[in-house]
């Protein structure tokens, strides 16, 4: 009697570029640009919840500046000590992974009701977290429109099967920055690249020229001043707390997608909601509220939470902290780094239409 061998299990594999293969399937479909579900909300309810203000995110900025102005001070006036380590720290977060959250939320619009409001802090946060602004506000809109389908949504972070090493050095931002970098570099001299191409207009080619410019024009300027002046202390604040304050980001940005279904036209299947302590709801500025956010962006990030009770019978239940998210992301990702086509079942309260 003979018996076989196992046969070790293919692991598929998809191409998530936006010039591949997946696109054309994806097209084919219907899934390009196509009709979302989206829980049921009165009329005069969403009108109030749409509502912009000032307010809120003045005051908040107002905070965040001020925090960054504390740490940073601190910071350098205790260069060369022990000290100067918590002080970078808290610094670096409030820089490379607070500014995400700012970025995002002006680059919708939302966050001000004064339209040169949202440019100015989406620009601040762009340069913060390294991303050109121009072909970043385009991409985010096609992320929203084809949110986690493959070949269409530029910003799926965590592919399958999962790349848990790049993951870990991403908490650095070594792939997203250094990804970044090449791309702003190729734009500093005219080239947009292929997958740009496919969600950036033309008539836009030339604003994400310039703005790459003077991206990397300023992060020239930091290196020079720190050669010049012969210490690395001007880096620490303008450039490396990119690096060495992005964990953050990773930490928020996982529970957002990882994990969950793709290729599906109903948020409570690839999107989730955390709730958070006040906290980290500031730091977050209620992005936790993702679910909420994906299905109605034209919320300000002050009227989530508002948003959240409205919906909350039409949604799937809610994950309690980021310890109570992490318990189903971290088995999740390791079932499928070697079964890709492992995935949650998140149980709805009601159906999509087909």
């Amino acid at each position: 009697m003979t018996i076989d061998p196992p046969v070790e299990a293919t692991v598929l594999r998809r191409d998530y570029s936006l010039t591949g293969p997946e696109h054309a399937l994806a097209e084919e479909r219907g899934l390009e640009s196509a009709e979302w579900y989206r829980s049921p909300v009165p009329r005069a309810r969403m009108k109030q919840l749409v509502a912009r203000r000032d307010g809120p995110a003045i005051r908040d900025t107002l905070i965040w500046f001020a925090l960054l102005g504390a740490s940073g001070s601190m910071a350098f006036f205790a260069w060369g000590t022990w000290w100067a380590v918590p002080a970078f720290a808290v610094y670096g977060v409030l820089y490379g992974s607070v500014s995400d959250s700012r970025w995002h939320e002006a680059g919708h619009g939302t966050a001000f009701r004064t339209p040169w409001m949202n440019t100015w802090l989406y620009h601040i946060g762009s340069f913060m977290v390294w991303r050109e602004p121009v072909s970043w506000r385009w991409s985010h809109t096609r992320h929203h429109s084809d949110t986690i389908i493959v070949g269409l949504d530029p910003e799926i972070a965590v592919p399958k099967p999962t790349p848990r090493l790049l993951i870990v050095l991403d908490l650095l931002g070594i792939v997203s920055n250094w990804r970044e970098l090449r791309k702003m570099s190729a734009s500093s001299v005219g080239r947009i690249t292929p997958s740009e191409a496919t969600y950036l207009p033309e008539t836009e080619y030339p604003a994400a020229i310039r703005w790459a410019r003077i991206h990397l024009a300023i992060l020239a300027g930091a290196c020079v001043w720190s050669i010049a002046a012969g210490t690395i202390l001007p880096l620490m604040f303008i450039g490396l707390p990119s690096f060495y304050g992005r964990w953050l980001v990773m930490v928020f940005g996982l529970t957002q997608h990882a994990g969950l279904d793709e290729d599906v036209l109903d948020h409570r299947r690839n999107t989730r909601t955390v709730l958070m302590n006040p906290v980290l709801r500031f730091l977050y500025w209620n992005m936790n509220y993702h679910l909420e956010h994906h299905m109605y962006p034209n919320v300000p990030f002050h009227a989530l939470a508002d948003l959240h009770e409205e919906i909350a019978d039409d949604l799937p239940p809610v994950y309690h902290g980021l310890s109570g998210v992490y318990r189903e992301i971290l088995p999740l990702l390791r079932r499928q780094a070697k079964d890709p086509s492992y995935r949650v079942v998140r149980p709805l309260r009601s159906e999509a239409p087909a």
